[in-house]
């Protein structure tokens, strides 16, 4: 804040706190009761931003927008601001710490036994060791993506380490430039004007180019409504069928955002994507018109910020690839339909021979059952865990992120696993094969709450298909289990009107809009 009402008085403006957001960390929150409230604070999020807003006497905004949920509440409240010229502006990533895969393989020997919590909390604060974003490709990175393929960060602002002079300098001017597009300036640009169909055909792109998080799916339906805009999940799959899959972060594979950064990052991607014709070039962005602004890289130079053409090679092929030359010709997701509804999966984490499986189902109405069995030896031989009551009007669709230490567990054992639930994983979740999402939810009558034990269930990722083998299964009668004790306690009493409004997965999971 010091460093935007500094900017905004060199300019002539003044800079002012309208408002906070309130917020969680999912990944402290995975497995806890809290987790129900996770996807609802964006709304919440969505509503204290309003309020902020609201007060009617703003020239422009800035919004302070990194983790999970505080971008797309925050994009959702300027949505319903359109009036008003905003930018967004970045933390960027923690710089790096114990390498990704070390610290899932210590989670997995936590989950199986083998260590104790003190190698576990030795890990966990020697991956998490500083301010940003973690550095996993996850939700809060797969956000800052879609800030910069929409055009509203600042060019090459989505992944410069805290507390760096550059990082200050992309601040400073987030500020200078929020006035300069205001309407007292000489290149007034609304949020609304940037906000176009072409925007989020653009952030779609974004967002299989890299492997992003499946959350995105969520929320960025929810985004788009509030600026008048409905997207539904086969857009995400008719644009994912045409875009190559040109990065490898982790948990696509062992670098961190660090390393995709330094080679070649998002600059390259949106000059590889732009010449192959796979972007709308004639955007508006904070910058102006026109989305090759953002083909170049902010530098310092003699202490003056300035952009400059950024490299027009991959700086390191293990991590990024031309857009002629992907790591796949598709994309990172997969929508998947059937007889079980429909759902989708994060492909380009799971290896190819695991995109098919078909297995006896084991079904379980929380996660805390599937812990419990698999603590008890009783998860053996090939199965496809079905864990339904996770949809936002039976819980608030929690992250089930807290399982995947035990299903890779299984799945490194030899086992044919994957998971299908109505609720979500997390953006750092990969490996094992998950239809999430899955839509109508268990307590809206959807067919997944039909199944049972030892029923054959094909989750194929090839064809597309979500499946219970045997139509017979899909007659039987729904026994809706005791979910009072999802009602109370950690807070969630407040928010059963929240349940009670949830549109389903496919419409945003949103009790706003």
């Amino acid at each position: 804040p010091k460093l935007l009402r500094n900017a905004a008085r060199e300019v002539g403006g003044t800079a002012q706190v309208a408002g906070g957001v309130p917020a969680m960390c999912d990944g402290v929150t995975q497995g806890q009761p809290g987790m129900e409230l996770s996807l609802f604070s964006r709304d919440v999020i969505a509503m204290a931003a309003g309020v902020a807003m609201s007060h009617n006497c703003f020239d422009a905004a800035v919004y302070l927008g990194i983790c999970d949920k505080i971008v797309p509440g925050l994009v959702i409240a300027a949505g319903c601001f359109g009036h008003v010229p905003s930018v967004f502006v970045p933390a960027g990533p923690m710089p790096s710490g114990l390498p990704n895969d070390q610290k899932a393989k210590v989670r997995q020997q936590f989950a199986s036994g083998e260590v104790g919590r003190d190698a576990l909390m030795k890990a966990e604060m020697e991956s998490y060791h500083g301010p940003g974003t973690c550095t996993f490709y996850g939700t809060a990175n797969t956000n800052q993506m879609l800030m910069e393929f929409m055009g509203l960060h600042l060019p090459g602002a989505s992944f410069v380490n805290p507390g760096t002079p550059l990082r200050e300098a992309l601040t400073t001017e987030a500020a200078k430039r929020a006035l300069a597009i205001s309407d007292l300036g000489n290149d007034y640009t609304p949020v609304c004007d940037i906000l176009d169909e072409r925007a989020w055909v653009n952030g779609i792109v974004g967002l299989m180019a890299t492997g992003g998080s499946t959350n995105l799916l969520i929320h960025m339906v929810a985004m788009a409504r509030a600026t008048g805009i409905v997207l539904d999940w086969q857009d995400f799959s008719r644009i994912s069928d045409v875009t190559p899959l040109m990065a490898r972060v982790y948990p696509n594979g062992l670098a961190d955002v660090n390393h995709f950064h330094a080679s070649g990052g998002l600059g390259y991607m949106i000059g590889e994507l732009l010449d192959a014709g796979l972007l709308h070039p004639d955007t508006k962005t904070v910058m102006g018109e026109g989305l090759s602004r953002y083909t170049q890289e902010p530098k310092l130079k003699n202490g003056e910020l300035v952009w400059e053409d950024g490299t027009s090679e991959t700086l390191n092929d293990k991590v990024l690839r031309p857009a002629s030359d992907p790591f796949q010709k598709t994309g990172g997701m997969k929508r998947l339909a059937g007889n079980l509804g429909t759902g989708v999966m994060k492909v380009s984490a799971v290896a190819p021979e695991r995109h098919i499986i078909e297995a006896p189902a084991r079904v379980f109405t929380d996660q805390g059952q599937v812990k419990t069995a698999f603590r008890a030896g009783e998860l053996t031989g090939d199965m496809v865990v079905v864990v339904r009551y996770q949809g936002p009007k039976a819980n608030g669709m929690p992250e089930l992120h807290s399982l995947t230490p035990i299903l890779a567990v299984l799945q490194d054992r030899g086992q044919k696993v994957a998971l299908v639930t109505d609720g979500r994983m997390s953006g750092a979740s990969g490996k094992v094969p998950s239809a999430i999402h899955v839509c109508p939810e268990a307590l809206d009558g959807g067919p997944i709450a039909r199944i049972a034990d030892g029923d054959m269930v094909r989750v194929d990722a090839v064809e597309g298909t979500l499946d219970v083998l045997d139509p017979a299964a899909l007659e039987r009668e729904i026994e809706v289990p005791d979910l009072s004790a999802n009602r109370f306690g950690m807070g969630r009493e407040m928010f059963q009107a929240f349940r009670d409004q949830a549109s389903g997965a496919q419409d945003g999971a949103c009790a706003l809009l």
